[in-house]
């Protein structure tokens, strides 16, 4: 039996070199997050562009999964908690300079207005799960049913429709934040040099947007709005590239420690599910299909739509937990 002695202090399981103290949940609900933030900037985008018979899926139907997505986000994050119990105390105060307090009380204004926004259109939801899904239609039927069986209701959601240009411009804002927000999360922790850059926060949004525009393709069956978000993710799977690009060059170029987190990618254990699962995959192939698409071939749009959803998952867990496992070092 061969015995070790620590005498550095620099070896402590879970804490140094290496914390592994995000899991699963954590890439989840920063996924979640991106998704219903680019769902709720679309559908506030176009209908204060006077979209709304044009764009009927992106503004009046898949705006109901960013609450979902949310709401389901959100237990995955309490699943994270260690003290499940006191996670009300985020909202006790507000700090500025914290980008926890800063998703939390986004998040608290976000949930309602994303609520109330399907709200609006429970008729145009009903016609579209008529043929899909009755129990989802029968669920919106009674939810219909129970509104208008109350004056308050009926008042408060007509109030509501009558402001409905203002909700969209609060939307707008808090959902570009929403999305940057998940990027800052990780950039915040300035210890762990892969997610040290500014990047993260543009790349995050860029890449929750991109899901969004995915999300509506794969729901729409109207030629004109599929063609719409085939071209504008298009240009948000170019910016994403372009994005990925600048985040390795700077790392390459930065610090010893930040050349050590780019070769996680670089021949490092991260290589292959990167380059092949979350760029080749996850980008570049959706992004082929979608152009022969446009020039007139005919490809399932759900293929590209999956593969974009895949490859954004797949994204912020590989960054998850390759952020966990860059460090600086210590002589």
């Amino acid at each position: 039996m061969k015995e070790r002695l620590f005498t550095s202090g620099r070896n402590m399981l879970d804490i140094d070199p290496v914390l592994h103290a995000w899991h699963w949940e954590i890439p989840a609900y920063l996924f979640l997050g991106g998704l219903a933030a680019g769902l709720v900037f679309f559908s506030s985008f176009y209908y204060l562009r006077g979209k709304e018979d044009k764009m009927p899926i992106a503004v009046k139907v898949a705006p109901f999964v960013a609450p979902i997505a949310i709401i389901i986000g959100l237990i995955f994050l309490l699943l994270d908690l260690k003290h499940k119990l006191y996670f009300w105390q985020l909202y006790t105060t507000i700090r500025l300079d914290s980008p926890m307090s800063w998703g939390a009380w986004t998040l608290g204004i976000v949930m309602p207005l994303s609520i109330i926004w399907p709200l609006l259109y429970l008729d145009d939801l009903k016609k579209y799960f008529w043929n899909k899904n009755i129990i989802i239609y029968e669920i919106i039927d009674w939810l219909e049913g129970l509104i208008n069986d109350f004056d308050f209701t009926k008042s408060l959601l007509g109030w509501l429709k009558e402001n409905q240009k203002v909700i969209a411009w609060a939307n707008i804002i808090l959902s570009v934040i929403l999305g940057v927000y998940t990027g800052i999360l990780l950039s915040a922790f300035n210890a762990r040099p892969l997610w040290n850059t500014a990047i993260l926060g543009p790349l995050f949004l860029t890449s929750g947007i991109s899901t969004a525009a995915a999300t509506i393709m794969w729901m729409t069956n109207d030629h004109y709005e599929r063609i719409r978000f085939s071209r504008i993710d298009l240009w948000l799977i170019a910016v994403e590239l372009f994005l990925i690009t600048h985040m390795f060059m700077g790392l390459t170029a930065g610090t010893q420690a930040s050349a050590e987190a780019a070769s996680l990618f670089m021949g490092g254990p991260y290589t292959a599910v990167f380059w092949i699962g979350v760029v080749a995959m996850g980008l570049l192939l959706p992004a082929t299909l979608e152009i022969m698409e446009l020039i007139g071939f005919k490809i399932p749009i759900a293929i590209p739509a999956f593969l974009i959803l895949v490859g954004g998952a797949l994204f912020r867990f590989v960054m998850v937990d390759a952020g966990q496992l860059s460090r600086y070092f210590f002589q």
